[in-house]
């Protein structure tokens, strides 16, 4: 039983010091570890299934995940292991997330249209939702040329609510984001809209929408990408997760790859430390049934 201890936590604690603690000779913890690895064990075969689900882990999560999310997961799966084992199974297995890219500003603000102070003010914390919208344009490279997206994503959960893409940058293409936000979340009067100050967002026509809907307007200060740190965040994973791991060649193979990652991965499933390693669904999930219980 002692060696079975030093064996199973030989990740956590060093070995010399285990066999001080519990009074066992070290050498023959080595030669009970020769017989114990020649033959296969429950033990052994259960090492194998962390494997197992350490690699569906990482895989599921398009090869993004580190050991801490991926430890989670398994957590999550009922499995009793520590950060430290699954890093070094990682490492045996090669498995290891792709590094973070750098992301480019692509703000076009040398109109005369009106803009807005920056009311937002980098507090990027909402305690409920619909209570703070961000927005942003990025690109996305095909064999046909750029695709352009435009999502809009509640700080509350870091849900990215609304989305369209399209091949120009244009008014109608971050209206159709502002529209398909406003339809499926139904937000009330009050809430703060920010987004740079392009011109797309200074538009009569988006500046009209979003007095319609009794929003309040917050823009970036100029050529300072930190006041919208959190979309530009969001835009720089999507591109790290999906963009540079493809080649797309077209526009269309582009726009159906983005639905299905914003819609299934990111928003149902890929975990956010900032929502205590909680997906965005799964975090506002978790916000109603709290809601209900202080109901009733």
């Amino acid at each position: 039983m002692k060696f079975e201890f030093i064996y199973t936590h030989r990740d956590e604690y060093s070995v010399v010091r285990m066999c001080v603690v519990l009074n066992a000779f070290k050498s023959s913890y080595y030669n009970w570890l020769k017989n114990y690895e020649r033959n296969p064990t429950e033990k052994e075969e259960r090492r194998e299934e962390i494997k197992q689900k350490i690699k569906k882990s990482f895989h599921e999560s398009f090869g993004t995940y580190g050991s801490p999310r991926v430890h989670d997961d398994l957590v999550e799966w009922g499995y009793v292991v520590s950060q430290k084992t699954v890093a070094r199974f990682m490492k045996e297995m090669g498995l290891r997330a792709t590094p973070e890219e750098t992301y480019v500003v692509t703000t076009d603000s040398d109109h005369d249209l009106p803009i807005y102070p920056n009311i937002l003010g980098q507090n990027f914390g909402a305690e409920n939702p619909n209570e703070v919208w961000v927005t942003d344009i990025t690109y996305i490279r095909t064999l046909e040329g750029w695709l352009y997206l435009a999502t809009v994503m509640d700080l509350f959960s870091r849900k990215v609510v609304g989305w369209s893409a399209g091949r120009n940058i244009t008014k109608e293409l971050v209206l159709k984001a502002l529209r398909m936000a406003i339809t499926t979340r139904q937000p009330e009067e009050g809430l703060i809209h920010h987004s740079d100050r392009g011109s797309q967002y200074c538009s009569n026509n988006y500046i009209h929408k979003l007095n319609e809907n009794n929003m309040k307007i917050s823009m970036s200060r100029t050529g300072n990408p930190y006041d919208n740190a959190c979309i530009e965040s969001f835009h720089a994973t999507i591109k790290k997760d999906l963009v540079y791991r493809r080649r797309f060649k077209t526009r269309e193979e582009a726009e159906k790859a983005v639905n299905y990652y914003i819609s299934n991965f990111y928003n149902e499933r890929r975990k956010h430390s900032t929502l205590g390693y909680l997906s965005p669904n799964k975090y506002e999930r978790e916000y109603d049934f709290r809601l209900e219980e202080i109901i009733s």
